[in-house]
């Protein structure tokens, strides 16, 4: 597998990993478990940051004039990338109103 291919994966791979930690997170925060919806958030953040490291590395290849490789692959990974991104912060928000609507305080 090429390199950049590999970065592609890498990314689509901690962006599945966050998805599935913030639907987990939403149905934690539906049942009102706060503690467990905010551990899954942490843990999306983590792969979340992980995606964006092997994303920044295509970005700094492209700023060093290095070609890349525009296929399917990559515009999936960043497809991944960016609504992974608006997941977190619609579950960090809904995980407020949920809290909210609850009648238990905010921490």
């Amino acid at each position: 597998m090429e390199g950049m291919e590999l970065l592609n994966f890498q990314i689509i791979s901690n962006s599945g990993d966050a998805k599935s930690y913030l639907f987990e997170a939403l149905k934690d925060a539906r049942e009102e478990n706060f503690k467990d919806a905010e551990e899954c958030i942490k843990k999306a953040e983590k792969s979340l940051e992980k995606a964006h490291e092997f994303h920044s590395k295509i970005l700094t290849q492209e700023a060093q004039n290095e070609s890349i490789k525009i296929s399917l692959l990559l515009v999936h990974a960043e497809d991944q990338l960016a609504c992974t991104g608006m997941l977190l912060d619609i579950t960090k928000e809904m995980l407020l109103v949920n809290k909210k609507y609850s009648g238990i305080p905010k921490k």
